[in-house]
């Protein structure tokens, strides 16, 4: 996991621009579970909204972080190890996906996870943010929200709450409940009833 704040590092010298947030890592909060329970404390309860309205455009990503490579590459370039690239594009490397512990070295096989999916945030309240917001939701690299996994436990995720859906890899369960508590705590959204429960729960996994 020291490649994902590590690698950070090695964008700038490879001449990919870094958005204006300096980019953190997927792994905060990073000391035992303290902050996390505490910040679920606070996350207000409420049943998830209608998707009326919805549409992915009024997300819009992935931004511009370079001349030619976009918000995606940074997260493909600060999770993997071994990058290579094609001026600023990540055309290989080897990556692990903490879903499910599979490994890749073709970038194309990997997808850009939203911890807590668009439409998920839609829900819980992103609906009443203007499209700038939501943009910056989308495209934040500043708190765990963006995570290079497999493409098929991102679309086995799909838009499903930690009650409905949870990583195959049962020890990446603390970090996951942290990191969705982190963005939900940060962007101020709600959780529902099952929800806050189930992520207790996936805390209580934290050693």
């Amino acid at each position: 996991m020291a490649a994902l704040v590590t690698a950070v590092a090695l964008g700038s010298a490879a001449g990919c621009a870094v958005p204006d947030e300096e980019p953190s890592g997927p792994a905060s909060p990073s000391s035992g579970s303290g902050d996390a329970t505490a910040q679920l404390g606070q996350l207000k309860v409420a049943k998830e909204g209608a998707m009326g309205g919805y549409s992915r455009k009024k997300f819009p990503h992935w931004r511009k972080t370079g001349k030619n490579c976009d918000v995606r590459d940074s997260v493909l370039e600060r999770d993997g190890t071994d990058i290579k690239l094609s001026g600023c594009n990540v055309v290989g490397g080897r990556w692990n996906s903490v879903y499910d512990n599979a490994t890749f070295s073709d970038p194309s096989d990997v997808d850009i996870d939203h911890t807590v999916p668009l439409a998920n945030a839609w829900r819980s309240g992103a609906n009443e943010w203007d499209d700038t917001k939501r943009g910056d939701f989308a495209n934040d690299l500043t708190r765990p929200q963006l995570l290079a996994v497999s493409a098929s436990s991102n679309r086995a995720k799909g838009d499903q709450n930690p009650a409905q859906w949870k990583p195959a890899n049962r020890e990446h369960w603390c970090k996951y409940a942290e990191n969705w508590i982190a963005v939900k705590y940060h962007w101020k959204l709600s959780v529902t009833a099952d929800e806050k429960t189930t992520l207790s729960d996936m805390l209580g996994t934290c050693r």
